[in-house]
């Protein structure tokens, strides 16, 4: 493995995948056989994809949010969180793991989502990548099961040999999920790029709205995306 490859197994202050309470469930995870390494992240995906709760209004804008540990305390996050806790999971168990981001528009989101972003492009979505049997794999475990069956969407599944990337439709055959531009692959969370992107596309004034009241909840938001109207 070369020096670049080395960042990929590295613990950083977000992706801290040698906190105690990452490499405990990392262990709990993966059980005491282990397996190799696609056993293991296929694993940890499915452990991450159904044991945190998406939720599209988790905060955003400072590096404790992203930190891995703190998202599996939470036991919730948006696309990003997940992903930076699965790719320190996948860290703590020796596989090399980064983060890789891409603009999205989402064509089945709650019409409350859409309202609140004023815009179905989700901007530098997250999705981890695990470097496996020679290659980079892409998993992407942001939707757990329960929400997939709301949107009517097969549950997105990880073997460790094919990307798992987001479907293109629903079981209905609706338009689901379309890739708009890549922004690259990352050891860390650039969290200064994605407040930069999302205030560029959603507007500064209503990210500046969004940053005021998380910091007048103490981080907590007032949304229950698991109860909004599906479009």
């Amino acid at each position: 493995m070369d020096r670049i490859d080395e960042a990929y197994l590295l613990p950083t202050a977000i992706i801290d995948s040698d906190s105690p309470l990452i490499l405990e469930y990392a262990e709990k995870t993966i059980g005491a056989a282990g397996g190799g390494p696609v056993e293991k992240a296929v694993k940890l995906y499915y452990a991450v994809r159904d044991g945190i709760w998406y939720d599209p209004y988790y905060p955003f804008y400072r590096a404790e949010h992203y930190r891995a540990s703190n998202v599996l305390k939470s036991g919730r996050g948006y696309c990003v969180s997940k992903a930076s806790l699965l790719c320190a999971l996948g860290r703590a168990c020796g596989v090399p793991s980064r983060i890789g981001f891409a603009d999205v528009r989402n064509h089945l989101a709650t019409r409350q989502l859409i309202e609140f972003l004023g815009s179905d492009l989700f901007v530098y979505h997250g999705f981890t990548e695990f470097y496996l049997g020679g290659r980079w794999v892409k998993a992407t475990p942001a939707f757990n099961v329960e929400l997939c069956k709301r949107h009517k969407v097969v549950p997105l599944e990880f073997n460790g040999r094919e990307d798992s990337i987001f479907q293109p439709y629903s079981r209905e055959k609706k338009q689901f999920m379309e890739y708009i531009e890549d922004h690259g692959v990352y050891a860390d969370i650039p969290v200064d790029n994605i407040v930069t992107a999302w205030k560029a596309t959603y507007g500064k004034e209503r990210v500046g709205k969004w940053i005021e009241a998380f910091e007048k909840s103490g981080g907590i938001s007032s949304r229950d995306f698991d109860i909004e109207d599906v479009l």
